[in-house]
């Protein structure tokens, strides 16, 4: 009999996460060995109980998903990350990749098909678009999407994967919430001229063109929360 693969369910909702772990130990190989309902306490988890695989949602509270894959990943590589997101949209699944997920699915997937992609991404395998592939399927996969798109995206594809930075995700945060860009420059003691910087990355990275944009954008796609949303 082989070894048990251990989980870490991140979720901010409580019945979402024990759903998961109702489903998920009806397979006696499955063991579910800690829970996190946001991003700081998924990363304190992480290395706490040191789970093969990590199902994490994206849309948290305090850090989302993608920067906490990001930094788990970057701590300990071989972990597997399993991205579960109410979000499916393609260009999040580029984001996730980049960030470090194995798989993206969506959180009405059936039970069968979880547990069949968390044995796969044990294996080393990568889910996404509703197929399993090995990395270099992958890589094929993620060429052939982005020739779809047109005009910049295909000259600088390496840009596409890239989420943004801590602080650019700190400095979004505050435009959803309508700071300018001198308040924000205040409350993180940081020049103006800095913040200016970081919003110019960050209309470049997501292709947007305005920080009402921006906002939206980032909103839309569950990286950020208004106060009091769940």
């Amino acid at each position: 009999m082989s070894e048990q693969v251990k989980l870490l369910i991140v979720d901010d909702h409580p019945l979402f996460r024990q759903g998961l772990c109702d489903v998920l130990e009806t397979d006696p190989q499955l063991k579910v060995v800690g829970e996190a309902a946001d991003g700081e306490v998924a990363i304190e988890k992480a290395f706490e109980v040191n789970p093969d695989v990590i199902l994490m949602d994206i849309n948290l509270p305090t850090i989302n998903g993608l920067q906490v894959t990001r930094k788990i990943k970057a701590q300990l590589p071989e972990m597997k990350i399993i991205m579960i997101t109410g979000y499916d949209d393609a260009e999040q699944v580029f984001h996730a990749l980049r960030a470090g997920a194995s798989a993206y699915c969506p959180k009405d997937i059936t039970p069968e098909a979880l547990i069949k992609i968390i044995y796969n991404v044990r294996d080393g395998k990568y889910y996404v678009d509703e197929k399993t592939m090995a990395y270099d399927e992958l890589m094929a996969w993620v060429e052939q999407k982005i020739g779809r798109f047109n005009g910049p995206l295909v000259s600088d594809t390496e840009d596409l994967f890239v989420p943004l930075s801590p602080r650019e995700m700190e400095i979004l945060e505050h435009v959803t919430k309508g700071l300018s860009n001198k308040e924000i420059a205040y409350k993180l003691g940081i020049s103006h001229q800095t913040v200016k910087n970081h919003m110019t990355a960050i209309l470049r990275k997501l292709r947007v063109d305005d920080r009402t944009q921006a906002a939206v954008y980032a909103l839309r796609h569950g990286w950020v929360r208004l106060e009091g949303t769940r």
